[in-house]
């Protein structure tokens, strides 16, 4: 039996050569699915970068709570756009890994997620985010999510 294999990379792709660019391009190119929550960036109280978003019925599970994934989700975009900032130009970042700790429903809103940078190495990051229900007045999750830094190719 054959292994599948996988697509090549285009000879013409390249990596952008600044991924804080290419972000906000993406996002702020209006077909991105994020696109669809009512996400904003917001001033960070105490960590390096900090977004919300409001809790509507469409994210909500059938106990009234938003979905656990899409607080994870939450989790790592603010970690990661934390450390897009200051990333030298034609390196990118990919997640490593991700732990998260439910504490408590996101039921009121909106939910805030603020990043900490931990350690912001040549080949691997650490963030850890904090995320609380504002209605609530509760801190709801604690994530750890480690990153790898990319390099650029020649």
């Amino acid at each position: 039996m054959s292994q599948p294999q996988l697509p090549a990379e285009s000879p013409t792709e390249s990596r952008p050569e600044n991924a804080l660019e290419e972000h906000t391009r993406l996002l702020d190119g209006g077909a991105h699915f994020l696109q669809q929550l009512s996400m904003r960036e917001v001033p960070p109280s105490t960590g390096d970068f900090a977004m919300e978003l409001d809790v509507t019925p469409n994210i909500k599970n059938p106990r009234g709570g938003v979905q656990g994934g899409l607080i994870a989700t939450l989790a790592d975009i603010v970690a990661g756009r934390a450390l897009l900032e200051g990333l030298p130009p034609g390196h990118l970042l990919t997640t490593a890994d991700l732990s998260i700790n439910y504490l408590a429903s996101n039921d009121v809103g909106p939910v805030r997620a603020e990043a900490t940078i931990i350690r912001r190495g040549r080949n691997l990051c650490i963030v850890r985010v904090d995320i609380t229900d504002i209605g609530a007045g509760r801190l709801t999750a604690i994530s750890t999510l480690s990153f790898s830094v990319l390099q650029p190719r020649p």
